[in-house]
């Protein structure tokens, strides 16, 4: 009997990690440093301003990102760790009970209890720890918290996105700098929508219209209220 030939799977969500860190971390850089640009420079400040309070805007928000990220991914790093801590205690208590908690979870899934059981006998038999952290804590490899991952990628990113607005302060004419780098800076918010939902297989069009419908939001707000300030000033 032949085999059947295998067909080769590509599937995008191992990537989910470090690419939800990257795409918020270049998003955050060009969003952040481009409205704070564009805030300065309306309430008509001089070039060599604008450009300082970018840089420092850059240093600033890649630090910021890189400590939140690993704050907060560490905080889902302790508490899967506390999970699994407490399921290895319960197999050592009862493992009889984690066998049958296990094989119900299966049941639901559709599969007849019998063999059920059997499944769950053969997999705690191989790596009790590993079947229950999957099926019953919902974690896999994929989903682990990475802090230092997630650290390292947003701080990054947040300097590339960052760089690209200050970029257009070197170029641009002093009486269009603000045209320039917003205009600039939607541009580089759709190609990083497009970018980020290629990579990860999603919409393209809509993934592209949200981030840059949120910079022009964020742009026009804060050049709104730079030229308000600069006008009472």
């Amino acid at each position: 009997m032949p085999r059947p030939h295998l067909h080769p799977e590509r599937h995008l969500v191992s990537r989910i990690g470090w690419l939800r860190a990257a795409v918020l971390g270049a998003n955050d850089g060009i969003v952040s440093t481009a409205s704070l640009i564009v805030g300065v420079a309306a309430a008509a400040a001089t070039p060599s301003d604008i450009l300082i309070a970018g840089v420092a805007g850059l240093v600033a928000g890649a630090m910021s990102m890189a400590a939140g990220e690993y704050v907060s991914v560490s905080s889902q790093s302790d508490t899967e760790q506390a999970d699994l801590a407490r399921e290895a205690q319960e197999l050592r208590d009862n493992p009889a009970f984690e066998q049958e908690e296990l094989a119900d979870i299966y049941v639901r899934r559709g599969v007849e209890r019998g063999l059920a059981l059997q499944v769950a006998e053969q997999l705690m038999a191989k790596d009790a720890l590993g079947a229950h952290a999957q099926d019953e804590l919902g974690m896999s490899e994929i989903t682990t918290a990475r802090p230092i991952q997630a650290a390292l990628t947003s701080a990054a990113t947040f300097a590339v996105g960052a760089a690209m607005p200050l970029l257009m302060v070197v170029v641009a004419p002093a009486d269009l700098l603000v045209w320039v780098v917003s205009g600039a800076s939607l541009a580089f918010l759709a190609l990083l929508g497009a970018i980020g939902a290629q990579a990860g297989g999603a919409n393209v069009p809509r993934a592209t219209a949200r981030v840059t419908f949120w910079g022009a939001l964020a742009m026009a707000l804060t050049a709104g209220i730079g030229a308000l300030f600069g006008t009472v000033v």
